[in-house]
């Protein structure tokens, strides 16, 4: 019996690597996922489809009021979703070529999360005690300055 090994280049099987997750990306339950996604992003479509996560939509704060679809767990408390959304941001800049550098303590000083009219101010309460459930839009808004 003799077994038959192809060696690759590194360039290769990385290209056929790709190519590879490419072809599974086109699954219609994977259809969400970037054509060269992360880790993180697989094990968040699986979870999300197994109904351990929710997608909650971010409307960010530009000309175009984009909508950011972020996953994070059922249980997830506020600070889990804002470091999803720092995550989610991040990961979309690199993609994009951007370099700007986003300060998230300077973020997070300056705007609250808002969840219909209600501020999500306690970084330790779950997002569910807010009212938040799967496909919920959360919106950026300014906070007020005490003196």
């Amino acid at each position: 019996m003799a077994v038959e090994s192809e060696s690759f280049s590194h360039s290769e099987f990385m290209a056929l690597a790709l190519n590879t997750v490419s072809e599974l990306v086109k699954d219609p339950l994977l259809k969400d996922l970037h054509s060269e996604p992360s880790v993180e992003e697989v094990n968040s479509q699986i979870a999300l489809e197994h109904g351990r996560a929710i997608t909650v939509n971010v409307v960010q704060q530009n000309q175009e009021n984009t909508v950011l679809p972020v996953v994070v767990p059922q249980k997830a408390k506020v600070k889990d979703l804002k470091k999803a959304i720092q995550r989610h941001l991040t990961l979309k800049q690199m993609r994009e070529g951007g370099t700007t550098y986003i300060s998230w303590k300077y973020v997070w000083r300056t705007h609250w999360l808002v969840h219909d009219g209600e501020k999500l101010t306690d970084n330790e309460k779950t997002i569910k005690d807010y009212g938040v459930k799967n496909k919920a839009v959360i919106t950026f808004g300014k906070r007020l300055r005490r003196k």
